[in-house]
Parts: C-alpha cells; structure tokens; sequence
C-alpha cells in the first residue's frame, strides 16, 4: 500500500507527525478520527512539498492565502482557540518562513488583545478589504470558523475562475509565438539563401518576390528596430494601464472587443456575484458591501458603474433598477438580481448567478479559442505558403532565362 506523510492533533491539543500506509488518503483520515486525532493535513509520503506552503518565498500568493484560511477554519471548527490554532499553523508553516513570521505576528497581536481581523489588518496590505470585513463580520457574530470556510470556499473558486482563463489563453500565445518565431526565421535565414542566386540573374523578379526579399533584408538590417517597437509598445501599454484614467479609458474599449469584451464581462460578473453574496451570507450591508466589491473589480469601467450604482441605492432604488440603467451588465444577471430583491433572497440569488456566469465564462472562452487557433493557424499557413510560393515563381523565372 501507498505510503502517507500526516500532521494531525491529539487529544491533549498537541501536535503529532508520522507516516502510514493506507489505501488512499481518505482511509487514513478516518483511521485518524477513530484513533482520537484531528487530521491536519494527510499528503503522499513522495510529495515534494507536503503541506502546501512554498519554501523560501518572500510573499503570500492566492493559494497561500486560502490554504491557510482553509487551515484555520478547520482547527476554529474543531473548537480549538484562536491562539492554539495560530500556534499550529506557525507549525505546520515553518518551511514558508514569510507566512510563518506573518503568523507569529499576528498571534502577538491577538495575545494583546486585538482581534484577529485588526492583527490581519496590520500585516502591510497582505490582506484585502474584502477579506477583513469577512473575518470582522465572523468575530461580530460569534462564528468565524464558519466564516472562514465559506471564505475559503470563495477564494478556491476564485483561483478557479483565474486558472481557467490564464490556461485557456496559454495555448493561443504558444500558437502566437511560434507563428511569429517561424516567419522570423523564414525571412532572415531562408530567404537570404536564395537573394544572391536571384541578383545573379539580371532579371526582374516577381512583385511579389520583391516584397519578400525586401523585407527579409529589411528584419536582417534593422531588426533592432523592430524590437525597439516591440518594447516601446509594452512600456507605453504599462503606462497606460497604471494610469486610472488612461486604464479606464482602455477598460472601455476591451469591452467592446468581440468575444474578449464577454469574457471580461462575464468574468467580473461571476466576481461580483460571489463576493457580493458571500459579503450579504455573513451580515454586511449592501452598501458596505457594494464598496468592498468595487475594490474587487478589474475593469474600472464596470467598477464605476458599480459606484454610480451605490449612489442610487442611497437615493431609494433597488440594485437591479441601478445597474441595468448602465447597460454594461448582461441582462439576465439584472433579472436574477430582481428576482432575489423580490422575494428576499438576494444572497442565494447571488451566488447562484455566479455559478452560472462561471460556466458562461468557460463557454466564453471555449468560443474565444475555437476563433483564435483557426484564425491563427490558416494566417501562418497562407503566409507561410505566400513566401514559399514568391520564392518557387522566382526560381522559375530564373530558369526561364537560364533556356
């Protein structure tokens, strides 16, 4: 049988280590539950890094951020305190020497008397707005354990949602590269081959054949030029983006992009549904809440409208009459929306939208690249094939005056 690496607390709150053999990981789950033992983490004994954390590393990334959420949840769920569960945690994090000092900070700052949200909200920005009112509303109502999985909850779905559309866009930018490194080398070092047997003839060459031999000669003179271009174009677009109203202004034209507009759109629509219900399910107002969503959203466009919307609920609308005066919203998300003010429940309303606008994400983007690697591959073909064939109808010409 598989061997397993376990970390687990016995009943005397201490904290054990080990490796069984089990069948799978959940057998030695419960092999540990009979024993007495609160399982911490269970992981293949050949795993390279057995609990998760990252070793050496000088900041905290998303994941870092819902493993440990998702770590203390389960130990405030088990009715451990506060501070033996941040204990624990600065043991079972002691390879992430960031996360294990950030640890130890806080359980100082909870020993003193503050509350774990305060202790977080010292830690240098680590932790967003979004994320603190979660825990203060856990602490106000006496269930931050149940908090804290629900947040952790929302954070794995998260990072699911951003997986899904940086692995869906790997492959087109792989095509992309390629396709450009292909014609990059076709232009300086094949067709410079054929240059000094084309001048040799003292004949006129195809039009075609001209454009192609000038512009090989052009990327072997100057393709310094080229990637001064390339990296002045980069710089100026980070510029821009760092810029609010320069980025807001670029919001608003990715928006209106085919297909890349609904992706954005249906993406921040599945972030706003979530945090706003998660905000909603554990006590926060809708106006308190619909400020921490806006610090959410990516797209400065849609995060105005989210505050032109807050404006208007201060004037007596109801959110779905605020939002769909905007235009930017898809249509349906509105009606749900209604729908959950109408019969009081928004928070479910919310959440089950976000559901959906993930799957409609993902069919976005199964569209988006059902266009693009076509498109990409029959572009390359067809220039590829043109600077093949402008190539074959000089050769001939040459052999024409050759007889």
């Amino acid at each position: 049988m598989p061997l397993f690496t376990y970390k687990a607390i016995n009943s005397l709150g201490e904290t054990e280590e080990g490796i069984r053999d089990a069948i799978d990981e959940q057998v030695l789950i419960a092999a540990l539950h009979s024993e007495g033992y609160l399982p911490i983490r269970v992981a293949p004994a050949n795993s390279r890094s057995f609990f998760g954390w990252r070793a050496k590393q000088s900041k905290l990334s998303h994941k870092d951020i819902a493993l440990l959420t998702g770590e203390l949840a389960t130990l405030l769920e088990s009715d451990l305190p506060l501070d033996k569960s941040l204990l624990v945690l600065m043991d079972l994090t002691e390879d992430h020497v960031y996360l294990s000092k950030l640890i130890a900070r806080v359980l100082d700052k909870v020993k003193g008397g503050a509350t774990l949200a305060d202790a977080l909200e010292q830690q240098s920005g680590v932790f967003s707005k979004f994320y603190l009112n979660m825990i203060r509303a856990g602490e106000a109502g006496g269930s931050l354990g149940e908090v804290l999985a629900r947040l952790s909850e929302y954070l794995e779905r998260s990072q699911e949602l951003k997986d899904t559309v940086s692995t869906a866009l790997i492959y087109p930018a792989i095509l992309l590269v390629m396709s450009l490194a292909s014609l990059f080398v076709m232009l300086t070092f094949v067709v410079p081959q054929f240059t000094e047997m084309f001048e040799s003839a003292g004949k006129a060459l195809p039009i075609s054949t001209q454009i192609v031999v000038a512009l090989a000669e052009w990327l072997q003179s100057y393709w310094w030029a080229l990637l001064s271009s390339i990296i002045f174009i980069s710089s100026y677009m980070k510029f821009q983006l760092a810029d609010p109203i320069s980025k807001k202004v670029w919001d608003g034209r990715f928006l209106k992009v085919p297909l890349a507009g609904t992706i954005i759109t249906h993406k921040e629509t599945a972030n706003i549904s979530r945090t706003l219900g998660t905000l909603l399910g554990n006590g926060v107002s809708l106006l308190a809440a619909l400020t921490i969503v806006r610090e959410t959203i990516d797209n400065l466009v849609l995060a105005a409208a989210i505050e032109e919307a807050e404006e208007q609920l201060k004037q007596g609308k109801h959110l779905s009459d605020a939002l769909l005066g905007k235009g930017l919203f898809p249509k349906m998300a509105i009606q749900m929306i209604k729908m959950g003010e109408e019969t009081g429940r928004l928070e479910e309303m919310l959440l089950r939208l976000a559901t959906i606008y993930d799957k409609q994400l993902r069919v976005a983007i199964q569209r988006l690249l059902a266009f693009l690697e076509p498109v990409l591959i029959i572009s390359l073909g067809l220039m590829i094939a043109g600077i093949i064939v402008s190539i074959l109808l000089a050769i001939l010409s040459v052999n024409d005056l050759a007889f």
